[in-house]
């Protein structure tokens, strides 16, 4: 039954019924977004974006000739964004010239800008190759790993990350007195689990430099590239990436501190891995679970963050955490009732949310071992 303004059993949820008219006009908006979606895919991975940025205004010629690509596939697409309102086109001139504004360009080009989103069609990218697997995994269970995924589901996570580390996560920490003092420690030993390319634990070491870090991850091509980063980083001397699984944390222990970022929610056994890391933690020491900061409960119609976080759930991160069963199959859409309980079943005393704002899309959460 469809909720109305008349409702007597939910008067707070007054919207009427939408006709089919207007269901039509929200779907084609919706299709309209996604092939607006997928095409910045498209100029994203061809550097076309990049190209107009540096060297813009373009004509279609000028722009394939100067990235190695087809022209005719180039006028289209540039036609396409001007359409869009993506770029700008200057139609005085024969043949047009395209051009971006700065704007546009720094979120679809500057990768140190904590407005960047360029990476972000990567993600649906990743997911709809997979779409047949993805169908037999809602038929019959199962799911669809993070290796599968790919490349461009590992490389959209780290890039839309990055800049939040680089800039912001060092000075977050500092606003928490307590646990800015336990990581400026000299030779304090501080863990990462799940840590992706390692841009949270490259920062945390800049911001840390009398510590030395370990990270745990799974995936071994994560592990690469978070080697690789290190090294052009020059903290390999103190930052060790392993591949290995948060169950193993406890083997690489003690440690003064432990961090996961925006990973518990994808593990098939979050306890299990709460639990290893807890013994791994030195008496008393916090485990800090950076994950996404979604209302506390499901209540029907949601606000954009909850809808854009049961995206990634339904196409990525659901599936991950169920290509390994037996798996508690969380979700990106997190509530902090359901990772308080993981923690109290690992063994933690209590939970409670650090008092760190704007960052992202992301809540703070200290585990506490006393």
């Amino acid at each position: 039954m469809a909720i109305t303004a008349n409702d007597p059993e939910h008067p707070d949820r007054a919207t009427s019924a939408p006709s089919a008219e207007d269901f039509a006009g929200r779907l084609l908006a919706s299709a309209l977004a996604t092939a607006e979606t997928m095409s910045v895919y498209l100029g994203e991975r061809l550097g076309w974006y990049r190209c107009l940025a540096d060297h813009g205004p373009l004509t279609a010629a000028d722009l394939a000739s100067q990235t190695g690509t087809d022209e005719r596939y180039a006028r289209e697409w540039l036609e396409m964004q001007a359409a869009s309102s993506i770029l700008d086109v200057d139609l005085s001139t024969t043949p047009p010239r395209f051009d971006i504004a700065p704007g546009v360009a720094e979120v679809l080009t500057d990768t140190g800008s904590l407005d960047y989103l360029g990476a972000l069609p990567q993600m649906f990218a990743a997911s709809f190759a997979r779409l047949p697997e993805l169908l037999e995994a809602y038929r019959h269970g199962g799911g669809v790993s993070w290796e599968q995924f790919g490349a461009d589901a590992r490389e959209s996570q780290a890039a839309l990350n990055r800049p939040w580390f680089e800039t912001r996560l060092a000075p977050a920490l500092a606003e928490v007195g307590h646990l800015h003092e336990i990581l400026s420690r000299p030779g304090a030993r501080i863990l990462n689990v799940g840590f992706g390319a390692g841009y949270s634990t490259l920062a945390l070491a800049r911001a840390y430099p009398d510590a030395t870090l370990v990270g745990l991850d799974i995936d071994a091509d994560s592990v690469d590239m978070a080697r690789a980063n290190a090294e052009s980083a020059s903290l390999s001397d103190r930052v060790t990436f392993e591949v290995a699984g948060g169950e193993d944390a406890k083997a690489h222990g003690p440690f003064d501190a432990a961090f996961a970022f925006e990973c518990i929610h994808d593990m098939p056994r979050p306890v299990d891995v709460l639990a290893s890391v807890r013994e791994a933690l030195a008496p008393g020491a916090p485990m800090i679970v950076m994950d996404e900061a979604v209302s506390a409960e499901f209540a029907g119609p949601a606000d954009e963050l909850d809808r854009l976080m049961y995206a990634f759930s339904i196409f990525v991160c659901l599936p991950d955490s169920m290509s390994s069963p037996p798996s508690v199959a969380t979700g990106t859409v997190i509530r902090p009732s359901t990772l308080e309980k993981y923690a109290l079943d690992a063994g933690y005393t209590a939970v409670e949310v650090l008092p760190i704002r704007d960052f992202a899309f992301f809540r703070f959460y200290e585990l506490k071992t006393a």
